[in-house]
């Protein structure tokens, strides 16, 4: 058996999970962690629980102690360094003319690693760039390029309904989002309505995409002859919210009915 517990180290960050070491841990708890770049400040966001071992399929790092004071001081101090590394890091982007735009950077707890995030739009060639930041920095730098809607995710922002960003907030996973989704939505297909700040597809799309494709499964399609309390008709739209269906009738005058007051001719 093993004490499994999630970890998130951003508030709508991916959870990763950890071998507790028999610490006693609950959701809320700052703990420290190794990870693969070192030791890492995280918050306990799923309570330890017990796990088989034969269900646990890779190697789980531990969790190595609760936070003391003197790490969450640690991790500010080191926020504080991460502002003035972004000032070097930008200053010889401009120097070295490279065309990338830097986003944030992110030292370990230990404070020898430091990770810079960037967005690019062509590959950037960055190791004379890395070498000066080793120098000066006198820790081991790690680029990172990210696509647009992780810059959104990490940058952060509101979206056309006037809310903060979903990515930023809550959404731990960003999932593939496709205009078929748009279409099942009976949506305009104008990429600026549905397009999020980062120019990609909006995620609420996905939100109710299945609802939708489930409610118009119950609608007759368009075109198709149905029967309706006014006599034979054909169909020319629905409403799936609402669960109506929009005919046209022999007079040409177009009605709109309860899907339960419709029936399908044979």
């Amino acid at each position: 058996m093993a004490d499994i517990v999630g970890v998130r180290f951003k508030r709508a960050g991916k959870v990763y999970y950890f071998d507790s070491g028999g610490i006693e841990l609950k959701v809320g708890d700052d703990v420290v962690v190794k990870t693969a770049r070192g030791l890492e400040l995280g918050r306990v966001v799923i309570a330890p629980k017990q796990v088989l071992a034969s269900e646990v399929t890779e190697e789980l790092k531990p969790v190595v102690r609760k936070a003391e004071a003197g790490d969450i001081k640690r991790a500010e101090e080191l926020e504080a360094r991460e502002a003035k590394a972004l000032a070097e890091c930008s200053k010889l982007i401009a120097e070295l003319g490279l065309p990338m735009k830097l986003l944030g950077a992110e030292y370990s707890l230990s404070g020898n690693k430091l990770t810079f995030f960037f967005s690019a739009a062509e590959r950037v060639d960055f190791r004379k760039l890395v070498k000066e930041l080793n120098s000066r920095l006198k820790a081991k730098v790690e680029l990172r390029q990210l696509g647009p809607r992780d810059e959104a995710k990490l940058i952060g922002g509101f979206g056309r309904c006037g809310r903060p960003l979903c990515c930023m907030g809550f959404l731990t996973e960003l999932s593939p989002v496709s205009i078929k989704m748009a279409k099942e939505q009976d949506l305009p297909l104008n990429p600026m309505k549905i397009s999020g700040v980062c120019g990609r597809l909006l995620c609420c799309l996905a939100y109710e995409s299945e609802q939708y494709h489930i409610m118009k499964e119950k609608l007759p399609k368009e075109g198709q002859r149905v029967k309706t309390p006014l006599g034979v008709a054909k169909v020319v739209g629905g409403n799936p919210l609402k669960e109506t269906v929009l005919v046209e009738l022999e007079s040409e005058a177009v009605v709109e009915f309860p899907l339960s007051k419709i029936k399908i001719e044979e």
